[in-house]
């Protein structure tokens, strides 16, 4: 566990097992008899505005499709706040190749491009709710070519590996695995740019990190020279206007590189009381932010994306299911309170 209110994210690890589901690849859902369904639960935002793909068979979808079917149509329409948004689909370990591919067809089928987070550096999240990872750099390195031959020459968005350099940074990462983690993440942002229209932002932390300073070099190592850019709060709660003097300042030390904000649930900003400890975790009365778009009007910020998935688990804390399992009432919550 992260042990200050500054850093601190979870992953929504288990949520990579779910993105191998079966794909529907038209944007709107079967009727059960092999038919096309007339009233489908989401479509695509417009393209201008919101360029990425939304999943019409997501969890978000499924819960209002049976809130529909109960007669629940406040609940309905409260979660289709989240199920009309895209938002991250996070690669799976064991059929990387299939689910890249099957995600990026998808959203081509639907004239989109597919957000995509890569989510499996050996040694991830240091033992905590999330861990896991590959089992060595081979297998990591295999993993990410398989994901990158899946991905193609469609269109794609790639977060890379949340939290890895941060953890390098705090050192919550065995020194020991330090420059295997640099080598492994220079290697990923080089092999999927080999990709020609594929995007790769490496994530950096957040605004709870007041001193870039302690990030532009472990960035550099990690490859984002070569990168499109970086991400900043991931799964965490800063406002977007805190993440965008924090991106900005980076952005300064990273040659001019530009960034993406994550937005799925920093609404109402981050949680301050409590455990500090434990702030990031399921914190109650959070709230969606700003939709996802590339209509940001500012030059360096190149979209705000819902890349934590909203409803989905932070881990067994605060009477929530374990990380990344679909949590209703959670995401009932965060769609009541937003604005």
């Amino acid at each position: 566990m992260y042990r200050s209110l500054a850093g601190r994210r979870t992953r929504t690890a288990a949520g990579l097992a779910a993105a191998g589901a079966v794909l529907l690849i038209t944007g709107c859902s079967s009727d059960g008899n092999g038919g096309e369904d007339k009233n489908p639960v989401v479509g695509q935002q417009p393209k201008a505005e919101d360029p990425y793909w939304v999943n019409p068979d997501g969890k978000a979808a499924k819960q209002v499709a049976a809130y529909r079917d109960a007669g629940d149509t406040k609940n309905a329409e409260l979660i289709k706040k989240i199920a009309g948004q895209p938002v991250g689909e996070w690669i799976g370990p064991d059929n990387p190749e299939a689910e890249a591919k099957g995600f990026t067809e998808a959203a081509t089928e639907a004239d989109r491009d597919a957000l995509l987070v890569l989510y499996n550096i050996p040694h991830r999240d240091c033992g905590q709710f999330s861990k896991g990872g590959a089992a060595d750099g081979n297998a990591y390195r295999a993993w990410v070519d398989s994901v990158a031959k899946g991905i193609g020459d469609r269109r794609a968005t790639v977060i890379l590996e949340p939290d890895a350099v941060l953890h390098l940074v705090d050192n919550c990462t065995p020194q020991e695995f330090h420059e295997e983690r640099y080598d492994l993440l220079k290697g990923a942002v080089e092999r999927l740019k080999q990709q020609p229209a594929t995007k790769v932002y490496l994530d950096a932390g957040n605004a709870g990190w007041s001193d870039p300073d302690a990030l532009h070099e472990p960035l550099r190592r990690a490859g984002v020279e070569r990168a499109d850019g970086f991400a900043v709060n991931v799964s965490n709660f800063y406002p977007t206007e805190a993440s965008k003097q924090f991106g900005r300042k980076l952005s300064e030390k990273t040659g001019g590189k530009h960034f993406v904000i994550d937005t799925s649930r920093n609404g109402n900003g981050p949680y301050t009381e409590g455990d500090p400890a434990e702030n990031w975790c399921n914190p109650p009365g959070r709230a969606l932010g700003e939709p996802p778009t590339t209509k940001t009007g500012d030059p360096l910020v190149d979209a705000y994306l819902w890349v934590k998935r909203p409803g989905e688990s932070d881990g067994d804390c605060k009477g929530g299911p374990k990380a990344g399992e679909w949590w209703p009432e959670y995401a009932l919550g965060l769609a009541r309170n937003t604005k």
